[in-house]
């Protein structure tokens, strides 16, 4: 009875240390500038596009996230967007395309201490680099500004908070339109169990140049998990466009798969 008694509090405890841990990754996965070496990789299926409303886009981001010790207080977190895109009848006659599309960088100097309410920022520089494949994946232009994000984790399990940076053209081909762009995204979560969250978020971008919003609301699902002796985190969610300039999608579907590389 005693070995059966010692078994059972042995599995239960390790179930338990398992749930705080898938928490813990969980916890970290909610906030975009956390010490945590990840790289996500974002499917998003986006339908009713293009000029015409009846195009077709898979855009598959590839984004690694590499957090970088500088000295006592002080991190750099390395964020990179790198879009593989498949698009049809997006314009008249275009056909289909396929490749990459333009890659963004930035990078957020971040103090390793929270302040005294409980918040954790950062900022830095952003660039966007003209590497798409063909020239309607891309603009063709090279870009920078600024970045900066700001959010607060409770123990209640709310992450909330919000990400924005600016990116003006400053060279590149000048008969491709000039970029002049904000972009906006707030956003909050919720644990809702071992590793599982809810969230949502809205990834919005004003055009100065045309004078226009995109405002995709994004929902989503995710769950903790080991897939054999790789730590992932697998969310499922979808997007609707409360508002949007002629040509962008109306709504879409979105997977995102995040491998994780805890420190050990």
């Amino acid at each position: 009875m005693n070995r059966l008694l010692l078994t059972l509090f042995s599995l239960a405890a390790a179930s338990l240390a398992r749930a705080q841990n898938a928490d813990e990754m969980a916890k970290q996965v909610a906030n975009p500038i956390a010490s945590l070496t990840s790289v996500p990789v974002q499917f998003n299926d986006e339908y009713d596009a293009g000029s015409n409303g009846d195009g077709h886009r898979l855009r598959i981001n590839v984004q690694p996230v590499v957090p970088i010790s500088i000295g006592a207080s002080w991190n750099l977190i390395s964020r990179t967007i790198v879009p593989i895109i498949r698009q049809e009848d997006m314009r008249p006659g275009a056909g289909e395309q396929s490749g990459l599309g333009d890659a963004t960088q930035s990078l957020f100097f971040s103090p390793k201490a929270l302040t005294a309410g409980g918040w954790t920022w950062g900022v830095g520089p952003v660039f966007l680099l003209p590497t798409a494949s063909d020239p309607l994946l891309g603009s063709d232009r090279w870009g920078a500004g600024p970045t900066i994000v700001a959010l607060r984790q409770t123990a209640t399990g709310w992450t909330y908070g919000a990400l924005a940076n600016h990116i003006a053209s400053f060279a590149g081909d000048e008969q491709r339109a000039d970029i002049n762009a904000t972009f906006l995204q707030p956003f909050v979560a919720k644990r809702i169990g071992p590793g599982r969250t809810v969230s949502m978020n809205v990834e919005s971008t004003y055009d100065w140049e045309r004078d226009a919003w995109s405002a995709p609301v994004n929902l989503g699902i995710s769950q903790i998990l080991p897939i054999g002796k790789q730590l992932v985190s697998l969310q499922l969610g979808g997007a609707y466009y409360v508002e949007a300039p002629q040509g962008a999608p109306e709504w879409g579907a979105r997977l995102t798969v995040t491998f994780l590389y805890p420190k050990r």
